[in-house]
């Protein structure tokens, strides 16, 4: 069974910066894709950010040049580094693991950016 522990969330006013970290447990996690996704209120769960291996990394135009995403497979932890913060990035943010083609979910973290 995967589980997973998320943390880092909170609240922060905007242009500060904030770093989720989410351990992946249950699973192969070195050779797998993981990521975050987030959800505002009233509105759709979007992608973040991807990482498969080490260096290949995938980011929503919204958080493009604001966000890094990486991951220990030591610690089987991947984190997301959140800089600029702005309201809009106001959202419960998920992470997310792909093993044998099925997507897992944690329980999600939420990020407050008070204006």
């Amino acid at each position: 069974q995967v589980q997973f522990v998320e943390s880092g969330g909170g609240l922060v006013q905007a242009g500060e910066s904030l770093t989720l970290s989410c351990v992946v447990s249950g699973t192969t996690f070195s050779s797998a894709i993981v990521g975050w996704g987030r959800q505002a209120p009233g509105k759709q769960r979007d992608y973040v950010a991807t990482i498969q291996g080490v260096d290949n990394k995938i980011y929503a135009d919204p958080v493009k040049g604001r966000f890094n995403i990486s991951r220990d497979n030591a610690k089987n932890t991947v984190y997301l580094q959140m800089n600029s913060l702005t309201p809009e990035d106001t959202a419960v943010y998920y992470c997310y693991i792909i093993i044998y083609f099925q997507q897992h979910w944690g329980q999600g973290t939420q990020v407050t950016v008070s204006s």
